[in-house]
């Protein structure tokens, strides 16, 4: 990795070799965390439980490309190249978030994995719990664990009797195992829905897309504006007034579904947000389903205890091959800092960015929203603004 950054602190923070400033999670957040930090003079150390930056990005399916454009998802002080092609792919974040820790020279550690966030007895600085029974003190903390940390299989009634292969998106790569196979991915959201996709075009014999909720469903770009500029134009609106439009944008631009099983939405694109459902971007389900090649059905309640069927909410039974859960996944926040009474009753910090609870000064979070607006692009503005709070003398913070 780089080797140790030995530039001269600011004196607000009073940070030291002993106590710069520790962020949690070499991802795209932490690296531009760093990053910021580092170029106001502050040095920040990253932590990362893996053996390598990236490792979340690393682990998502082969298919997987950004749905924001390269232009708005660079981090700070290093610009995504033009080759990387306007939708970036897995393999090219992998490789950006390489460089970049390379073009900032930034200080990294790897396979250390933080346990435990507290503040030092004196109340002076940070202690982190890590790995190996590391102790280490820091004049602040970002904790940049991520907003897919921990995979989440709901607990549907008598799993156990399923006869075929279940697993959960995390663990899905490409559709070559399945070929010839009758699949039901449960959950429409991003992932499902890509997955669903990916399976119809890679040869499973059957797809069934397992449905709670009919998400909203906006095109990727539409007449070369892509929708995330959209997203950013209309977070700060009304949500009443972002709902009607979005409303009538789908209307126009998706087709209707609903003689295919999947019915147009009905509680507002802009609320569902608000409460953390993020439209779901076309990279080919709405041909998928036209075409037949994925069938929406009702939501996944349980199994049958006898048969091992998969029972689903509209008392229909399936008898797939493989269930593969696009279930989403858990922030897994409250080991770290669940004592410090700065997450919600979702386990979500109840502040975000450079604001910090009174109770924990100096405890920063990014990367555990999902904005309309592209997650990288919030994460590098959440980066600047931390780095600028942080390097700001302690009696103006």
């Amino acid at each position: 990795m780089a080797p140790t950054d030995n530039t001269t602190p600011t004196p607000g923070i009073a940070t030291t070799n002993d106590r710069p400033v520790y962020v949690i999670g070499a991802g795209p957040g932490g690296l531009a965390a760093a990053a910021a930090l580092r170029a106001r003079g502050v040095r920040a150390v990253v932590l990362e439980k893996s053996d390598r930056v990236g490792a979340s990005w690393r682990a998502h399916y082969d298919r997987l490309h950004l749905h924001t454009t390269r232009a708005l998802s660079g981090l700070p002080g290093l610009k995504m190249p033009r080759s990387f092609g306007r939708w970036v792919s897995r393999d090219n974040v992998v490789r950006y978030l390489e460089k970049y820790v390379e073009h900032h020279a930034l200080e990294i550690v790897t396979g250390v994995e933080v346990s435990r966030i507290e503040r030092t007895s004196d109340d002076s600085a940070w202690l982190l719990h890590a790995s190996g029974g590391r102790e280490l003190t820091g004049a602040a903390v970002v904790v940049a664990t991520g907003y897919n940390h921990t995979p989440h299989l709901p607990e549907w009634p008598h799993s156990a009797s399923y006869q075929g292969q279940l697993l959960h998106a995390t663990d899905y790569r490409n559709p070559i195992p399945f070929q010839g196979k009758d699949i039901l991915v449960v959950g429409v959201g991003n992932t499902g829905a890509e997955i669903a996709a990916d399976l119809a075009e890679g040869g499973a014999s059957r797809v069934r897309l397992a449905v709670r909720t009919a998400p909203y469903i906006l095109r990727r770009s539409t007449a070369g504006w892509p929708a995330q500029r959209t997203g950013i134009l209309v977070r700060r609106l009304p949500v009443p007034l972002v709902d009607r439009a979005g409303d009538i944008v789908c209307r126009i631009s998706v087709p209707d579904l609903t003689p295919h099983g999947l019915p147009r939405p009905t509680h507002g694109l802009y609320s569902r947000v608000k409460q953390g459902a993020i439209p779901v971007q076309d990279v080919g389900l709405i041909a998928a389903i036209r075409a037949g090649k994925v069938e929406p059905v009702a939501a996944l309640d349980s199994f049958a205890t006898e048969s091992g069927e998969a029972v689903l909410a509209d008392s229909s039974r399936l008898a797939p091959d493989v269930i593969i859960a696009a279930t989403g996944y858990r922030r897994s926040l409250e080991p770290l800092v669940g004592h410090l009474g700065v997450l919600d009753p979702r386990g979500r910090p109840t502040v975000h960015g450079p604001r910090t609870s009174p109770q924990a000064p100096g405890l920063h979070f990014t990367g555990f929203t999902n904005p309309i607006s592209g997650m990288f692009r919030e994460m590098s503005r959440d980066a600047d603004r931390i780095a600028r709070t942080l390097s700001r003398p302690a009696k103006r913070r």
